[in-house]
């Protein structure tokens, strides 16, 4: 019996080419998104997962005038005295960029970190050579991953191979580990014994508040240990280590390992945080991708079973029960789906590696073959055959033999409303999809290009290895003609890792709050356009004068009570505890930060011993040449250093990676949600045109010109598409509107997205009806009706 279905549904594809074709290209494409999908959404949602502790892994971290990600390194030692219960403790200094040499050759490398020798017992490395247990006990020991020991060893062993670091630190290979999983919140590919830079660390090892930017601790609790009980012990564990004036000020909260990606509270992560939502929406997605794919497939053979109304009037002359019907038809669904499932599969083979870097996320085609995405593959065909299946197996099996036989089985109204229903499905889906790309793309735009509150185009900024070379460097460049106008600070407006703690007792504000705190130069202020909103901006300072004097924003100067910017003028605030500084100026707000981010506080200082980079306006003209030159004249100052720059909006773009990962997903999930509602409404206007040949050919001899004919085809779609925007706009703006709530700052939702939604399904539409709708109404009508 199987057989047979099998062989039935086999000849009926042959017969009905066009519309296999339709049905098994849209389901392919359906399958193989939402298989990407379902990876793209695994990875981002299993971060940190591959740690066999992670359920009872924690990072320390800091609540007191901010949720900080960093701690003191005095944290962990006093924990590991105070708590011996705890299964495991280890703390992690995260430094990031820093130059290598290997021989006489200098590189700049990313993601180096520091470790102490616990950190294997928290985290799950796979270890290619050395010891797990010594590996990092020793100083100047330092770990590689698999793919840096080939990038500088090649094929010879690197374990006992020197690498020196910051022409500061040389190091022996101790150890080799297999690449760490692109979905982790502690990426390295040089992990260097803590105890390497032990003198650096001297005075943060006692200081509660000597927290470092990059310093992060973890612990293990033992099984069945409640981290609330450990929580309870945390007040009384800060006094007793650092007095209760800390006890009450600070609190160290315990983030849970699988938290760290999506906790947008938080500064100093070394991954910029994104919300689940978003992943959630993904997933939404890929349902409708579906959906859609499987509308198609019950609109295509409900239109068929008109043709094969007869064939099955028959088989319930010969005996057929309509148990054996829906079997029959419900195994010809089955081919079909396998067939597109298998198709699909391959698909996303083919393409997964690509769509891993449009969206920056490390997947590869070898995941399909991993148990839990066999088991969804196997999952989603069976979902498909039933959704796709079951509704048109009971409709054709429902024909009686002597309607069939009189033609009177091509459908009662009832089925054609539903169609129409799935049409309206379809076309609503298509519009959410619209709605939902556009939203993310102007919101994409706003991040990047509105309200910074400075000029951000055309900057370059460079570190400075030695601070007093820094006249000489500006001499230099100045001098030729591509480079515009030269500052110097401890970052550009979108670099903000300076905070420092302020209060004003003469303005009422006694407790302390936080503020960034930024040293820049007497030209920062004019170089990146920002807005004086009263006094004075930003002089070079003589060395002799010790007095402080400050800019601050708006947001501070709201903070301290002061509505006008001028009132603010004269007054004393104290930053970091004890400096007493006089505000000279206040400056319009400017983003330093993500939009996910409130604009905080922020004071500027000339403070030329915190003069750490070079921000360099060039001209739009010969870039490359002028960048060139800056690396030629950088590199005869610092020859033991490697030139590298980072333009200020590639910086600021950074902020909002994990979004335009999303907006490229939104993009390409859009694309082919749309063509495959493309392909079954091609479809249905094809069968369409074939059911209505005669008619077509009555009109054109009674006079009718084609374009009658071809409104004849398009009225009734585009009274479908208007009931589609009925839908879609009220779903898609509260969705969108939900998803905008992610972020601090956001673009509104106005009525010209919308406009531009439905305006966009009837173009597509049109497009897509146009071919078959003009390819009939130009037949020769003799040929129309030489059949009746």
């Amino acid at each position: 019996m199987l057989k047979s279905y099998v062989v039935i549904a086999f000849r009926n594809i042959r017969r009905n080419l066009g519309y296999a074709f339709l049905n098994i290209f849209g389901l392919t494409l359906g399958v193989a998104a939402c298989l990407v999908i379902f990876l793209v959404v695994r990875n981002e949602l299993g971060y940190d997962s591959y740690n066999s502790k992670a359920d009872r892994t924690y990072r320390v971290t800091l609540h007191a005038l901010d949720f900080n990600s960093n701690v003191s390194m005095a944290v962990i030692p006093a924990m590991r005295i105070d708590f011996p219960e705890l299964e495991q403790t280890t703390q992690v200094f995260y430094q990031g960029d820093a130059m290598i040499k290997i021989g006489e050759n200098r590189y700049s490398e990313h993601n180096v970190a520091f470790g102490d020798n616990q950190i294997d017992k928290v985290f799950d490395y796979q270890w290619l050579a050395g010891d797990p247990n010594t590996a990092l006990k020793e100083p100047n020991s330092v770990v590689l991953t698999e793919s840096i020991a080939k990038k500088y060893f090649g094929k010879a062993d690197a374990m006992g191979k020197l690498i020196n670091f910051e022409n500061q630190l040389d190091v022996k290979v101790t150890g080799i580990i297999k690449d760490l999983p692109a979905n982790t919140s502690l990426p390295f590919s040089f992990l260097i014994s803590l105890t390497s830079i032990e003198k650096n660390l001297k005075g943060a090892m006692g200081n509660f508040w000597a927290i470092m930017g990059g310093s992060y601790a973890y612990i293990v609790l033992p099984k069945g240990y409640s981290v609330h009980q450990l929580n309870s012990k945390m007040p009384a564990f800060i006094k007793k280590n650092w007095g209760a004036d800390i006890a009450k000020a600070a609190v160290l909260p315990f983030q849970p390992l699988k938290d760290i990606h999506f906790d947008q509270r938080y500064i100093n992560n070394i991954i910029t945080p994104t919300s689940k939502d978003t992943y959630y929406a993904l997933i939404g997605v890929a349902l409708l991708i579906i959906i859609t794919a499987c509308i198609n497939f019950i609109n295509l053979a409900t239109a068929q079973a008109i043709k094969r109304a007869k064939e099955v009037g028959m088989r319930k002359v010969l005996g057929a029960s309509r148990q054996q019907l829906i079997k029959q038809f419900l195994g010809e669904t089955t081919v079909l789906v396998l067939f597109s499932v298998v198709l699909g599969v391959g698909l996303c083979a083919l393409f997964l590696s690509e769509a891993g870097a449009w969206m920056s996320i490390n997947i590869d085609a070898s995941q399909l073959l991993q148990p839990t995405v066999m088991g969804w593959i196997g999952a989603i065909t069976l979902v498909v055959i039933l959704l796709a299946g079951l509704y048109p197996s009971f409709v054709q099996s429902a024909f009686q033999p002597v309607d069939s036989f009189k033609n009177k089985s091509s459908g009662g109204s009832g089925k054609l409303t539903l169609r129409k229903g799935l049409v309206i499905g379809q076309f609503a889906i298509s519009q959410i999809m619209i709605i939902g790309t556009l939203i993310v793309a102007r919101q994409m735009d706003f991040f990047k290009n509105q309200d910074l509150g400075f000029d951000k185009d055309a900057v370059v900024s460079v570190g400075l290895p030695d601070m007093k070379k820094r006249e000489v460097l500006s001499q230099r460049l100045a001098a030729y003609p591509g480079v515009k106008e030269i500052s110097f600070s401890s970052g550009a407006p979108g670099f903000n890792s300076n905070f420092t703690s302020f209060s004003s007792a003469e303005l009422g504000l006694t407790k302390d709050d936080v503020t960034e705190f930024k040293a820049i130069d007497e030209k920062f202020t004019d170089m990146f356009r920002l807005q004086m909103l009263a006094g004075q901006k930003i002089w070079k300072k003589n060395e002799k004068d010790t007095v402080h004097k400050v800019v601050i924003n708006e947001t501070m100067m709201q903070k301290l009570g002061i509505q006008n910017p001028q009132l603010a003028l004269n007054k004393h605030v104290t930053l970091n505890g004890d400096q007493k500084s006089t505000i000279v100026g206040v400056v319009k707000d400017f983003q330093s930060e993500s939009k996910h981010k409130k604009r905080r506080s922020c004071v500027l200082e000339y403070n030329p011993d915190r003069f750490f980079m070079a921000s360099i306006k060039i001209q739009p003209a010969n870039m490359s040449q002028t960048i060139s030159y800056i690396n030629k004249q950088w590199s005869a100052l610092y020859p033991d250093n490697v030139f590298q720059f980072q333009f200020v909006d590639e910086h600021i773009a950074n902020f909002y990676r994990q979004e335009q990962k999303v907006y490229v997903a939104f993009q390409l999930f859009s694309y082919i949600a749309i063509f495959i509602g493309c392909l079954g409404l091609y479809g249905l206007i094809a069968f369409a045109a074939s059911q209505r040949t005669k008619e077509v050919g009555i009109r054109k001899v009674l006079g009718a010109p084609v374009s009658s004919i071809v409104a004849l085809f398009t009225k009734e779609f585009i009274y479908l598409i208007a009931i589609a925007f009925v839908v879609a706009a009220p779903l898609g703006y509260y969705l969108m509107h939900n998803w905008l709530q992610n972020f601090a700052y956001h673009i509104n939702i106005g009525p010209g997205i919308f406009i531009v939604a439905i305006a966009s399904s009837f173009i597509i539409a049109a497009v897509t009806i146009s071919y078959q709708a003009i390819k009939a109404a130009t037949i020769n009508p003799v040929k129309s009706l030489r059949d009746e």
